[in-house]
């Protein structure tokens, strides 16, 4: 199901220009206007939530992307598309594994951590990064339930450090 649905995404490559365009911007430069988004939702954040916004947003990314993924990369391999299969794919990548998507375990977190202070901005964010992983799959570098195992994970770890972070702040007001 995982193949034939990458297959079904990635045949449109080669049919409209501009489709292969956004997808290429989605795939490899969209991460960048993210990241460039949560640096500046930083300043739309009541003063005194900064700092845990700031723990929030690297904490969670840090567990995902470098952790968990990492972690789950170093006991199972999963070959990209394009190392097993003919794919038409638009942007060069390394044979490294494929499974869960590095980019999408690192934008999830943030997403969920933006949307734990404002839903309209984090819905957004979590719907941008759905062009990331869509886009990926389009220009041939992942399979589909790599961007669905990256953003589980990527959720999972936001809520994580969430509730360790609000139960040792409540720990800490407390005293």
């Amino acid at each position: 199901m995982d193949y034939n649905l990458f297959k079904y995404i990635n045949n449109f490559v080669g049919q409209w220009i501009c489709l292969d365009s956004l997808a290429i911007f989605c795939a490899e430069y969209l991460v960048y206007f993210l990241v460039a988004g949560v640096i500046l939702f930083f300043f739309f954040i009541k003063k005194q939530e900064r700092v845990r916004y700031l723990i929030l947003i690297v904490s969670s990314a840090i567990l995902s992307r470098l952790i968990i993924t990492e972690f789950i990369r170093l006991f199972w391999h999963r070959s990209r598309p394009f190392m097993d299969y003919p794919v038409n794919q638009l942007i060069e990548h390394s044979a490294s594994g494929s499974f869960p998507s590095g980019h999408i375990a690192f934008l999830f977190p943030l997403a969920a951590v933006i949307y734990f202070f404002n839903k309209k901005f984090g819905i957004a964010f979590f719907i941008l990064s759905l062009f990331v992983g869509l886009g990926r799959v389009f220009v041939g570098i992942h399979y589909p339930f790599d961007i669905l195992g990256g953003a589980v994970i990527g959720v999972f770890s936001a809520i994580i450090i969430w509730v360790l972070i609000n139960k040792k702040l409540k720990i800490l007001n407390n005293f």
